[in-house]
């Protein structure tokens, strides 16, 4: 019988535990072990058709990979020259680093991307603590201990978003629309309020005071790159929230100014019962269907639209 018990590093991001190797139930006779190594292993998995009835059938396959985040452990191995150890009980406790950005842009050291099943599965991020263990030459064995991992550096609570954010952008050589934003994080129920400014250019304004404003939407869209690393990267757009004001006046010379706000929107939890449902194994219960993130295998943004 194995066990794998830990718990979450405070500062720098690991985990400590202790693996502990018994007998089964009702057996009294030591176990041989040989060797004994733990590693927290990374699974992506993205089906970019997964979410349509029709198209999974006749897509491609699934794609996984699997990587080692970090390094493995040795933890036990017995004396030179001997087969193996009989061991009746051992526990041998463990810490393992998670790399956090620290060593530049090798893959080994990019902080991990967060646990997160998207629906359907279409992109999947999974973790689990696998503990091998070999008995004499011949026989090995692998057990897999769940563990859901979630990040904390991309909460809009946190100060340093706390900074306004500005753009322009022109269509054509008429009208310039300005946006600016008092911040630059968003989360589930936050709200989000445009300061929206259309300028007519100088050299045209003759033209530009022609052109009739007819209405002024704001959106929040949902963007999924599936391998976005491959040669074959495909997008999938989706609206979360959209808020149009009607307008219906002509481009005033001193430009046309405006504030538009919505909801950054929220995923219930809860069934129509009231009822939270179990969690999944290995994954955190979010109140948004995703967040921003970048992992080997898909990459999903956020952006807010203006028309």
């Amino acid at each position: 019988m194995l066990g794998a018990l830990g718990r979450w590093g405070s500062d720098a991001p690991r985990i400590e535990g202790k693996v502990e190797i018994r007998p089964i139930i009702g057996v009294s006779a030591p176990v041989s072990v040989s060797l004994v190594t733990i590693s927290l292993q990374r699974r992506e998995t993205i089906h970019p058709s997964a979410d349509s009835v029709t198209k999974k059938h006749l897509a491609a396959p699934r794609k996984e990979i699997t990587d080692i985040v970090g390094k493995e452990m040795l933890l036990f191995r017995c004396p030179p020259g001997r087969e193996a150890e009989s061991i009746l009980a051992m526990d041998l406790p463990f810490v393992i680093f998670i790399p956090y950005g620290r060593g530049g842009e090798e893959i080994a050291r990019r902080v991990p991307p967060a646990s997160l099943q998207l629906e359907k599965r279409t992109a999947e991020t999974f973790y689990e603590l696998v503990v091998t263990v070999q008995q004499g030459h011949s026989e090995q064995k692998k057990y897999a201990f769940p563990v859901p991992i979630s990040r904390y550096d991309t909460l809009s609570t946190f100060g340093m978003y706390n900074r306004p954010e500005s753009a322009e952008r022109v269509s054509d050589h008429l009208i310039t629309l300005g946006i600016s934003l008092p911040r630059w994080s968003y989360g589930p129920l936050d709200p989000v309020s445009v300061y929206i400014k259309l300028s007519p250019n100088p050299s045209y304004l003759q033209k530009a005071k022609k052109v009739t404003i007819q209405k002024i939407s704001v959106g929040i869209e949902e963007e999924i790159t599936y391998n976005h690393e491959g040669d074959e990267p495909s997008k999938k757009i989706k609206v979360l929230a959209k808020h149009t004001q009607a307008v219906g006046v002509r481009m005033p010379e001193a430009g046309y100014f405006t504030n538009l706000g919505l909801v950054f929107p929220a995923r219930e939890l809860r069934d129509q019962e009231g009822v939270l449902p179990r969690g999944r194994s290995g994954f955190p219960m979010y109140a948004v269907s995703g967040f921003t993130t970048t992992a080997t295998l898909y990459k999903i943004e956020y952006y807010l639209s203006v028309k």
